[in-house]
């Protein structure tokens, strides 16, 4: 899978996708991370991609020209699945999405910044809006790593143990239950005795019931 990711502050990026797990992806071939910086595709001088906005107000907006010079380049060089920009208005982002997401090909991440981008941009181009949660960033590339992370994940043969995402968090509506590792007794306090029985079926029923109660104290609304 190929992730082309537009910004004005692409060095933001860099560590995200140089460590752990998306570094390992990348290293196997498996993902490619792509970031460009917005600045070097803008015709105006002094690398200027924002201007004040119509209407009057505060804060600066993106402008269109070095927008769609950039990503019409981008189109002509390959096919995307999605050409996605992240935004505080756009639909939450969830785990549902983050696997259609890794199946459906190579995507287009644009990060918006300052007030946002030009509206004319979003109708054109743009085919999906993405939100991270019901707060406002300093701009959308911490929210573009997290979108890249999510999914690079699930692309097969990038985790060492593929089972380990189907029971994350999330996958079936569920929260995650419970995990406990060496040793079995810590300060008086010992592990479950379901998960040293060694019999996989009452593990598995454990988990379940445990996964479903922590929803239900938590989470009722993914039960809904």
């Amino acid at each position: 899978m190929r992730i082309d990711i537009i910004s004005v502050v692409p060095k933001l990026l860099e560590s995200p996708f140089a460590h752990s797990i998306m570094k390992r992806a990348q290293d196997k071939g498996l993902l490619e991370v792509h970031c460009h910086d917005l600045r070097a595709y803008t015709p105006y001088k002094q690398g200027q991609v924002d201007d004040y906005q119509f209407g009057g107000g505060a804060g600066m907006v993106i402008m269109p020209e070095p927008l769609a010079i950039l990503i019409d380049k981008l189109q002509a060089e390959h096919s995307y699945a999605a050409i996605i920009f992240m935004t505080p208005d756009g639909k939450t982002f969830n785990q549902s999405m983050a696997n259609r997401l890794s199946l459906g090909g190579d995507l287009m991440i644009l990060c918006g910044h300052y007030k946002g981008i030009d509206q004319r941009i979003r109708e054109k181009y743009i085919t999906l809006e993405l939100s991270v949660g019901d707060y406002v960033l300093s701009g959308g590339e911490l929210a573009a790593a997290i979108v890249v992370d999510a999914i690079g994940r699930l692309i097969p043969g990038v985790l060492n143990d593929e089972t380990s995402a189907l029971s994350d968090s999330f996958q079936d509506n569920l929260l995650a239950p419970p995990v406990y590792t060496r040793p079995a007794d810590f300060r008086g306090m010992k592990v479950p005795q379901e998960l040293m029985s060694g019999n996989h079926k009452l593990i598995d029923e454990w988990r379940y019931n445990q996964s479903l109660q922590r929803t239900k104290e938590r989470r009722p609304d993914l039960l809904d």
